[in-house]
Order: structure tokens, then sequence, then C-alpha cells
């Protein structure tokens, strides 16, 4: 290697240290905005099964048909034992709706040349809002990582529901952090 050869490198290698150094420090100045009232002085949830996507009626995507997400959210989130699980919306402090999609990924997905594309992108896409005003409070989505056998879909399914969870549990235990203190 010539010294101009390495003196470029030595100059590429610093200048991507010094910018790495740079956003690592301009990303621990980001304060997170407040979690809404409503989700940190909630107890009582009502959990609404926005669907699944289940196209496939002769050979789905994934097993347990279009309710499994719905299914598997809502008795995760009864183990957790965080919220009140009620029966209806007007019950509730917060409304949950989950909602499982498939969609493709390319619009030329049907036409696959090669087993390394990728032709869906399942997803579960979690709403959180307000019972009284229907309002959108907070979002999640967790991508389901592909796989050609339906087994290792499942398996995929499961750890993104997992996901999911930990997500609503991530933001309940913020926000009971972040709770206002209520006066005696």
């Amino acid at each position: 290697m010539n010294r101009s050869t390495a003196m470029y490198t030595f100059r590429t290698v610093l200048m991507f240290s010094l910018l790495s150094g740079l956003a690592a420090a301009q990303a621990k100045q980001i304060v997170p905005g407040p979690i809404p009232t409503q989700i940190q002085l909630a107890k009582k949830v009502f959990i609404a099964n926005g669907g699944g996507d289940d196209r496939w009626h002769e050979d789905p995507l994934f097993t347990g048909g279009p309710d499994r997400s719905y299914n598997q959210f809502f008795a995760a989130m009864k183990a957790a034992g965080r919220y009140e699980l009620v029966g209806a919306p007007a019950e509730s402090d917060l409304i949950f709706e989950i909602q499982f999609i498939a969609p493709t990924s390319d619009p030329e997905a049907d036409n696959l040349e090669s087993l390394s594309r990728v032709p869906f992108d399942p997803q579960f896409r979690l709403t959180i809002r307000d019972p009284k005003t229907n309002v959108l409070l907070w979002g999640f989505t967790e991508h389901v990582h592909w796989a050609i056998l339906r087994g290792n879909r499942d398996k995929n399914f499961d750890v993104a529901s997992a996901r999911i969870v930990a997500d609503v549990q991530g933001l309940a235990s913020r926000s009971a952090a972040d709770a206002p203190a209520t006066k005696p």
C-alpha cells in the first residue's frame, strides 16, 4: 500500500469515527416526549380485534386463522396482569386495537425469481385509543420475519406477538414512572 492510499484510508476511518461519535452525542440529547395522561392513569382496558389478514383459505401463511393475533394478544395481556380487561369499550380507560396484516412487500412478488426475495411483510399493528374521544394516543408496529416454511413462520409470528406485548408493557412501565402524583 502506498503512502497516499494509507493516508486516504486513515482520513476515511477518522471521518467515520468522528461522525459516529457526533451522531451518538446528538442521540443522547433527545428527550422523550410525554406519555398521554390517559395511558399513565389507565387501569381498565378493552381489547378490540382489528382483524387478521387471512387471504389464503386453502393454504394459509400462518396457522390459527384470522383471530390468532387477537387471541394471543388477549391471553398475553391477561397473563401480564397490568390491566383489568373489560368486555365493553364504555367500561374501559383505554382501547387496545390489535391487527395483523400481511401485505405483499413487492408488487412483483407473484413473479418470484428467487427464494431470497421476500413476498410478504407480515406485521402486527397495535393502536391505543381513548374510548371517550376515539383519539389515537399511541401506536406500535412489529414486523414478523419472513420464512419459507410455515412452521418457522409460526415461530416468527409468536416472537413478533411477544414483542408487541413487550412494547405495551414497556410503555406501561414508562408511564408508571412518569405518572403524576395523586393526592390522597
